[in-house]
């Protein structure tokens, strides 16, 4: 696996651990016990992630981020708690695949992989606060259902396709400071007040 594919699979996991951190770790540790994912000599690292006790763990993680992430209110302090946990996750996800050979790519890697991982968080967590705005349950299933089926897919892709993926990846993380300002924008529309008061801070 040459620098592009393992800079695209480093990029798209520690992306999607921003939106489903426990998910994007049981997945990766499962394909890796099922020898979907060989992993190379210097990937021998995310072997734990293939340890039973991981996968227990990750498993129970992701269900229950499952279920709280569709309860309004409820997935906006799942996404609090989180805040930290999430772009850790992600840039020791980054971390992990790249040649530990090579101290100045995996600064590389733990700085982008924790930015990534950050922003797609921060992305995540801020529409479901908007959403949760909404007098009716449903789009808030809606959405985070679309996040489910997302991260599916997106995982598919990073284990089949890392440089296809590392494409998704970087267009997502474009997407994702898009969001976070398109979000800052909607904010200050609608509470001026107090986008006044943080301004003035």
């Amino acid at each position: 696996m040459g620098i592009i594919e393992l800079l695209g699979l480093a990029a798209s996991l520690s992306l999607l651990s921003g939106w489903r951190f426990y998910l994007t770790i049981f997945a990766t540790g499962l394909a890796m016990h099922f020898d979907i994912v060989p992993l190379p000599e210097n990937l021998q690292m995310l072997d734990v992630l293939a340890n039973p006790w991981v996968l227990g763990i990750s498993a129970i993680g992701a269900i229950a981020e499952f279920f709280a992430d569709k309860i309004a209110w409820l997935d906006s302090i799942w996404d609090g708690l989180h805040t930290l946990v999430r772009p850790v996750g992600g840039a020791m996800l980054a971390l992990a695949i790249i040649d530990s050979s090579d101290p100045t790519w995996q600064v590389v890697a733990f700085l982008l992989g924790g930015s990534a991982a950050f922003a797609s968080h921060a992305t995540k967590a801020s529409a479901r606060a908007a959403v949760n705005t909404s007098p009716e349950p449903f789009s808030n299933i809606i959405v985070s259902s679309v996040e489910d089926v997302a991260t599916g897919g997106l995982l598919i892709l990073a284990f089949a396709n890392p440089v296809a993926a590392m494409i998704i990846a970087l267009t997502l993380l474009v997407l994702a400071i898009w969001g976070l300002w398109a979000g800052y924008r909607a904010f200050r529309r609608a509470f001026p007040k107090a986008s006044e008061k943080v301004s003035e801070r």
